[in-house]
């Protein structure tokens, strides 16, 4: 692949054939290497996803893309990460698909027109954290895993990868900036908030205990947390599978 646009963002970036998970490559080889080192392939094996799921595709029809974030915020604002890595893809595939409803299924699930077009799974090391992502870019309508899932070439767009990349590091290691800047707070709030498409909805949320909590999402407390409403009472979700619940 040639990524120019990607080359001149990235600290160092590194493009392998094939890789049996893209955050577990580059956490093998972290050490010595820079804040937004970036690992890419368009043929990832043995992905992992949120909750231990398995996320393998095609080969050549996705972008797994890891990461490396060494300027970190404050351990208090890093809840924020997997919120703002969401939001800067949702950005970066938005700037392509203009014509589409794009945004964020918290926390970090990207949809357009109300379905997956990419995964993020933030992951933390000692000194660092990596942020993993996926993108279906030509991943036909018949290879989509699941019916709620879609690519731009599902869309009958063409991804321009190059761009698509360089906006989402370069954005989200804006956002990594902001948090680490207390002045910025709200902004970063207002923003991953304008974004998210599950505030204001109803939600089903399946509890990593067990269990799941029904009620409206309702906005995000200062933690980044999912806050829902059930049966008058607030309940701040930090971890969960979250389902939009349609109306009926």
């Amino acid at each position: 692949m040639d990524l120019p646009r990607t080359a001149a963002v990235a600290a160092r970036l590194v493009v392998v054939a094939a890789s049996p998970s893209t955050n577990a490559q580059l956490r093998a080889s972290a050490e010595g290497a820079p804040h937004l080192t970036v690992l890419l392939t368009d043929h990832q094996t043995a992905g992992r996803g949120r909750l231990d799921r398995t996320w393998v595709t095609p080969r050549g029809s996705a972008l797994a893309i890891s990461v490396l974030l060494r300027d970190l915020p404050a351990p208090a604002a890093r809840g924020w990460i997997p919120l703002v890595a969401g939001l800067a893809m949702a950005d970066a595939v938005a700037a392509q698909l203009s014509e589409h409803d794009v945004g964020v299924k918290w926390p970090n699930d990207v949809l357009v027109d109300g379905r997956k077009i990419c995964g993020i799974l933030a992951e933390a090391t000692q000194d660092a954290v990596i942020v993993g992502s996926g993108v279906n870019t030509v991943m036909t309508a018949e290879q989509l895993p699941v019916a709620t899932a879609t690519s731009f070439a599902a869309l009958g767009v063409t991804a321009d990868d190059d761009r698509l990349v360089a906006d989402y590091v370069s954005a989200l290691d804006a956002w990594i900036a902001a948090l680490a800047t207390e002045q910025s707070a709200d902004r970063v709030r207002a923003a991953v908030t304008a974004r998210c498409l599950t505030i204001g909805r109803q939600v089903r949320v399946e509890l990593p205990a067990g269990g799941e909590l029904l009620g409206v999402a309702t906005g995000l407390d200062a933690d980044g947390r999912l806050v829902v409403v059930s049966d008058g009472a607030e309940h701040p979700v930090s971890a969960g599978d979250v389902v939009h619940v349609r109306a009926v």
